[in-house]
């Protein structure tokens, strides 16, 4: 032992010796319990240990009924750096970072190959979660997307990655669907929808979305009953983008007074004539915001006054979605563009896998009866 200890290798071939001299130790115990049983030679076997291949002789039994327990414990060890890398890479990490990761704490035994068989795992759970199966009926599905640079033809660009947040029947959120078009339209959302069709839903009571035009009748011809609800804060910047800075802040209060939630006796008709009235009056200053007094396109945005006041502050926006949008931009944002839409679709499903936010049930989201019928 001690010769062993004083070579180069010393402490690896230590390691190889004490492993083997404990499964042998285990499997003459296990024939003591098993009498009519045999030892039957050896067969090899190899790990990782200190960044080095591990090779050692498996000590077995005449009817192959012994199994090393140290031999588990060190499949666990594998199968947890196959974890480790894969939460490193859906946490930012590029696969080089990972490797070099691994270089140090493991050494060279995991090269570019075997992170990338690590993160294909990954991979393969996200797509498998993304192509789940749904359920018939939605009470709420929010839908808008992130822009992220991809690599594509040699050259970079900023692509649409869309994202669909539903609340489930039970009250809880849920990430229904992720996917790319380059180009943002309602076109493109008319192929999510189908989409979602195709994995098994039928009807969803309430389709919140930005302002897009277009979007209205694609929402009608998809999910004919679905009552539409522009997303009040996109409405909201597109306002401030009309007027002067130092205009901002008394229409922020204007818009305020018209968007309001939580009342019982605030209407649509109430807000419609507020929205007009707040278009005359500036209007008188800027143009553009006079010829939205009576576009009725701009009614789609007070869709949330028809349902429970205790609902209308959670279904009048899609901030829950931009809330999301923020966490899938950290994990990306640490490369400099995206080297395909495959790596971007694994890192944005693994963080909405892993958000633990959705798990909770909304308070009192479910008293809504047009919504949440018993």
């Amino acid at each position: 032992m001690r010769k062993h200890a004083e070579k180069k290798n010393g402490l690896h071939d230590l390691m190889e010796i004490m492993l083997e001299s404990m499964m042998v130790a285990e499997r003459g115990e296990f024939l003591a319990e098993n009498p009519g049983n045999k030892g039957n030679g050896y067969r090899p076997g190899h790990s990782y240990g200190q960044g080095k291949k591990l090779e050692f002789r498996i000590p077995r039994d005449r009817y192959g009924n012994f199994h090393p327990q140290i031999l588990a414990i060190l499949r666990d060890q594998e199968e947890e750096c196959d974890r480790l890398a894969g939460v490193l890479y859906t946490k930012g990490l590029t696969q080089e970072q990972v490797s070099d990761v691994f270089d140090q704490i493991y050494g060279q035994h995991y090269s570019k190959a075997s992170i990338s068989r690590m993160v294909e795992c990954v991979r393969a759970q996200v797509n498998e979660w993304l192509e789940r199966g749904l359920e018939k009926y939605y009470p709420v599905v929010f839908v808008d997307c992130v822009h992220i640079k991809i690599h594509r033809k040699r050259s970079v660009a900023s692509e649409a990655f869309y994202v669909a947040l539903a609340i489930t029947e039970e009250g809880t959120r849920e990430v229904i669907y992720i996917g790319n078009m380059p180009e943002e339209s309602a076109t493109g959302r008319g192929e999510i929808f189908d989409a979602l069709k195709d994995r098994g839903l039928q009807r969803v009571g309430l389709m919140v979305a930005d302002g897009i035009k277009g979007l209205d009748t694609v929402v009608g011809e998809k999910f004919p009953s679905t009552p539409l609800q522009r997303c009040v804060s996109h409405l909201k910047r597109n306002m401030f983008a009309k007027v002067r800075h130092g205009d901002k802040s008394a229409l922020a209060a204007d818009l305020r007074d018209i968007f309001r939630t939580g009342q019982r006796d605030y209407t649509v008709e109430t807000a419609w004539s507020k929205w007009q009235d707040m278009c005359d009056r500036w209007g008188k200053d800027y143009l553009s915001i006079k010829r939205l007094r009576d576009n009725s396109d701009y009614k789609a945005y007070l869709t949330y006054l028809n349902y429970a006041p205790e609902i209308q502050g959670m279904i009048y926006t899609t901030n829950w979605i931009e809330r999301l949008n923020r966490d899938f931009r950290r994990v990306t944002r640490m490369r400099t563009a995206m080297p395909n839409e495959e790596s971007v679709l694994t890192l944005m499903g693994s963080v909405a896998m892993d958000h633990k936010a959705f798990d909770r049930a909304l308070p009192n989201i479910t008293v809504d009866k047009k919504l949440f019928p018993d």
